[in-house]
Order: structure tokens, then C-alpha cells, then sequence
């Protein structure tokens, strides 16, 4: 079902700010920023081994991102997972009992297509279910 951890997603209140850490002092590949204005973010995506860290800046003060800083501050969101079927994996979660806060897949960054978890589910860790498009990885 679960195929590898697709990326680590942390929130931040700026990534002009946060990502030369990232990218120049820790020495992260930078592969590329993009907005999604259906999560109302700005993300940066930066690889560490075959896993990526995904840099989150709010670009709304009512994105689920800029309510989980005020709330929390910055700092790790979520853990994604790669899945082959999301809907496949979304059924048999289900079936298995899981609270899903998206129970259809939506658009994600660089061409995903995603769904969350509930955290009450997976003992208070957000958990993305991330369907890479071909190619992408």
C-alpha cells in the first residue's frame, strides 16, 4: 500500500526567509517553487536522499497552513507517503477503520494528487497520501 515517504512537509511563515537555510547551508537540491492556489500556498521543494523536504508559506491568513502557525508556530506539518492507487489506498484505509479528511483525491503540488488522513486516526501525525503523476517522483 505504502510505498516510500514521498516528503516531509513544514510549515513556514516565509520561504524567501527559510529557504536559503535549506538549499544553501544544509546543501539541499532545490527542485523549484510553485504556488497552489487551492491549499492557498507557496511550496518549495527540496531533495534529501529519495525523500523531499516541501516548504510551506501560506499565501492567505484563512489557508489551513497560516491557521496551523498561529496555532503551532512554524515547524513539521505533515509526513506524505507515496501510494501507487490513492483511491485503492483511501478504500482499504476506510475499510480498516481510518478517519480520512479527503476521502477523493484533490491536486497537489508538481502535478500530485493527494489526500489527508485524519490525525485522530494516526495518533496526532497529519498524513498525506500522495499519488505521484508518471514521471514524477
Amino acid at each position: 500500500m505504502l510505498q516510500k515517504i514521498n516528503h516531509i512537509g513544514i510549515a513556514v511563515q516565509s520561504l524567501d526567509a527559510i529557504l536559503p537555510f535549506y538549499r544553501d547551508t544544509l546543501g539541499m537540491p532545490f527542485h523549484g517553487l510553485e504556488e497552489v492556489p487551492e491549499q492557498k500556498v507557496r511550496v518549495a521543494m527540496l531533495g534529501i536522499g529519495e525523500a523531499k523536504i516541501e516548504l510551506l508559506e501560506p499565501t492567505s491568513d484563512d489557508s489551513p497552513i497560516a491557521k496551523f502557525i498561529e496555532k503551532n508556530g512554524s515547524g513539521i506539518h505533515h509526513i506524505a507517503y507515496q501510494v501507487e492507487d490513492i483511491e485503492s489506498t483511501i478504500a482499504t484505509l476506510k475499510q480498516q477503520g481510518a478517519r480520512m479528511i479527503d476521502e477523493i483525491p484533490r491536486n497537489g503540488a508538481h502535478g500530485t494528487r493527494i489526500a489527508f488522513v485524519h490525525p485522530k486516526s494516526s495518533n496526532g501525525v497529519l498524513t498525506e497520501l500522495c499519488q505521484c503523476s508518471s514521471g514524477a517522483h
